[in-house]
């Protein structure tokens, strides 16, 4: 493998299949597995996150899962710095770095750039988390409103991590992240190509399949999961307790909603999500094979027939 092989993208939504694809991929094509889903860098959380067993990393060498505290929050720029330097490590062992997720915003940045934004000192991120939990999010977004108008319109309430986000760049920069990314974004931070493959399964489909899978999930200790998440008494600001599942069998666990209740809200919140990453995927993204179905033996040929041929190039 050259110094500069090229970067394989392997993205979609969750339950999609994606993660089984890009093993059988590197399985064929001597590749690391370089994980891009925000929720799965958080160590606490695997079964929730559904983050590859010990038998799925015993395929191909594995980097960037379950790398980082829960009591931390990953950043677009955190992710992309981790990101960089695994991609440097794939190459320099010989091995096709294979980037797969469906957080697309970790997708944008490493083939687009980052928009130049300097880091936040820890206080003003600290103070700014420290309020939200404090006030609750309506207020905070009307807060926020005073200093960045446009950001507090176009973000709901509910969305804690950009709203926070928002408010603190302003309050450290003098600056909205609308006025940062006006002034450009950097060229990506990865030299060499991209080539992209998207699975966009039918969206019934991929309900059923996102079911499916965490109906597995409550068989193999969900619950005993959350129970030592909560214990940790982390901040409910942070990234990894709005994990999907945590909420909800939080709520379960103090006595809010039944377990009937939890899985309920449980599966809705991963259909909503999985409905949100099929609208971000077909309108944002450039692949260069699109893959309109769930992961299956067929597709996994076509898939591997395209980057023979992909490859062939370099």
């Amino acid at each position: 493998m050259s110094e500069l092989a090229p970067v394989i993208i392997v993205a979609g939504p969750t339950a999609s299949g994606k993660s089984a694809l890009a093993i059988d991929l590197a399985e064929t094509f001597g590749g690391c597995v370089i994980n891009a889903d925000s929720m799965q860098v958080y160590t606490e959380l695997r079964v929730l996150t559904a983050r590859p067993g010990a038998d799925d990393e015993a395929r191909a060498p594995h980097r960037l899962y379950g790398v980082l505290p829960a009591a931390e929050s990953c950043s677009v720029g955190r992710w992309m710095e981790m990101a960089e330097a695994a991609i440097a490590e794939a190459r320099a062992e010989g091995l096709l770095p294979i980037v797969v997720g469906g957080t697309g915003m970790y997708l944008k940045a490493l083939t687009e750039g980052l928009a130049a934004v300097p880091s936040i000192p820890a206080d003003v991120s600290d103070e700014a988390r420290r309020l939200h939990k404090e006030i609750g999010g309506e207020e905070f977004r009307q807060r926020l409103a005073k200093l960045d108008p446009d950001a507090a319109e176009r973000l709901p309430s509910g969305d804690s991590q950009r709203l926070i986000r928002a408010y603190e760049v302003i309050q450290a920069t003098g600056r909205t992240l609308t006025e940062w990314r006006a002034d450009g974004a950097n060229t990506p931070a990865i030299a060499g190509r991209f080539v992209t493959i998207a699975l966009i399964p039918p969206r019934e489909d991929l309900y059923t399949k996102a079911e499916a899978r965490f109906d597995a999930m409550m068989a193999i200790e969900v619950l005993e999961e959350v129970r030592a998440f909560n214990a940790l008494k982390l901040d409910p600001a942070l990234p990894a307790a709005k994990a999907l599942g945590v909420p909800e069998f939080t709520s379960y666990i103090g006595g809010e909603l039944s377990l009937d209740e939890a899985v309920a809200r449980t599966k809705q919140a991963t259909r909503n999500f999985a409905k949100r990453q099929l609208t971000w995927f077909r309108n944002q993204m450039q692949a260069d094979l699109t893959l309109e179905a769930s992961y299956d033996e067929q597709m996994t040929s076509q898939a591997k027939d395209f980057l023979r041929h992909a490859l062939a190039k370099d």
